[in-house]
């Protein structure tokens, strides 16, 4: 009986091919958006961790002790002492690559006129085994140890009307609360991939910042990258052990502890996911108002069936299969057009450079789409399970219908 049925199902099908085609480009249209939706916001997301991995915390972030209470003044008296650091970090397993970073609040004197700018002072020597910085640097070169030079983010340059070669006299505060000053040569421009921070960055060797803030073999944060398969936390726990025991405590966290960037993460994936439940359900709608409209158009069909003898129950399962064959075939023609198109995109990214100007969020202006097999999976499935859900309530109203009643439908 459920063969026969099944035949019936695919001569339906293929008897009014433009009905079905129809019915599942929709469904395959639905998933494709919604498989291409989860590979953009699992992109955005891995994005985001990544740059806060790289330019702000580290998989794990060692500071002074006082630095937190204290964070929204950016105290740059409150540093980390790089040898006591290294001490602590040599003795500790799972670590890849750590760098000592200060970042400070400054500003460009220009023909009287100062324009706020963020200094980063690096061990560029130390950064090549941490972030690609050449490959940042789009133009020119690296600053180089000991000498009065900079990189300067190319959004700001172009915005202040500076070229490679060009001197630059920064201002700040000092660690003692004065004031100090420091004329630097730019050596480079970089594209780097957050926006904010080609609005506002110069990067500057670690000891001429050290000079111009007045911190002598010291550094803001103690930034570090642990080896893959070592948990986090258990790291983290154990450089602090270290540095208790030597006698120089620091505040050291895990990047999931650093409370601001990585709360901003998590917010960010719960606006994700509610932009893509949103989307989720819409696709849904599409699927679901598609295999409606074919049953209710169906009625003199149904009662054609139902007069030659078939059953409430049979009518129920004929369109259930017949939305099963389509939707099977539609989900997984959306899916692999949308791994396709996922996959491309992974591969050149999506330019939002203009989008992203004087946005100030982590994250990078190329996007660059990350396939959730899993997701994909669970996109098929569900599709096909939404389409033939949909079928059941049309069939089932349909099946209860006189034959005569139904023959009155045009």
């Amino acid at each position: 009986m459920t063969l026969r049925i099944a035949r019936t199902a695919f001569k339906n099908i293929a008897r009014n091919k433009r009905r079905s085609i129809l019915s599942g480009a929709a469904i395959a249209v639905a998933a494709m958006s919604i498989v291409i939706l989860f590979a953009f916001i699992g992109g955005m997301s891995k994005d985001m961790e990544n740059n806060l991995r790289s330019y702000y915390t580290g998989d794990v972030n060692i500071r002074n002790v006082d630095y937190e209470e204290y964070e929204r003044f950016n105290p740059v008296h409150l540093t980390v002492n790089i040898d006591d650091a290294e001490s602590a970090i040599s003795n500790t397993e799972g670590i890849n690559a750590w760098v000592p970073r200060t970042t400070f609040g400054t500003s460009i004197y220009i023909d009287g006129t100062n324009h706020a700018a963020v200094g980063v002072g690096a061990d560029f020597e130390r950064e090549a085994g941490y972030i690609d910085l050449e490959e940042i640097v789009k133009a020119g070169r690296l600053p180089e140890a000991g000498k009065n030079e900079m990189i300067m983010g190319t959004v700001l340059a172009e915005n202040l009307h500076f070229s490679i070669g060009d001197k630059v006299t920064i201002m700040t505060m000092t660690a003692s609360r004065g004031t100090n000053a420091m004329t630097l040569e730019i050596t480079g421009l970089a594209a780097f991939p957050v926006a904010a921070l080609n609005s506002n960055n110069l990067w500057i060797p670690l000891d001429r910042v050290q000079h111009l803030l007045q911190t002598p073999e010291a550094a803001q944060q103690i930034m570090i990258e642990t080896a893959e398969g070592y948990n986090r936390s258990k790291v983290a726990e154990n450089i602090s052990a270290a540095l208790t025991a030597a006698g120089t405590p620091g505040d050291v966290n895990d990047m999931e502890n650093m409370s601001l960037m990585f709360g901003m993460l998590k917010l960010a994936d719960m606006i994700y996911n509610v932009i893509a439940a949103f989307f989720f359900i819409l696709g849904s709608t599409v699927i679901i108002n598609t295999t409606m409209m074919v049953i209710f158009e169906r009625m003199r069909e149904i009662g054609t069936l139902s007069a030659l003898g078939m059953h409430g129950k049979e009518l129920v399962r004929l369109f259930l299969l017949e939305g099963a064959f389509i939707s099977a075939v539609g989900a997984a023609a959306g899916v692999v057009l949308g791994i396709i198109i996922t996959l491309y995109l992974g591969r050149v990214g999506i330019d939002f450079t203009d989008a992203m100007q004087g946005v100030d969020m982590e994250i990078s202006a190329m996007m660059y789409p990350v396939l959730s097999i899993p997701k994909t999976i669970f996109v098929y499935f569900y599709s096909v399970i939404i389409a033939c859900l949909a079928t059941l309530v049309p069939s089932r109203k349909a099946s209860r219908i006189q034959p005569v009643e139904a023959l009155r439908y045009i």
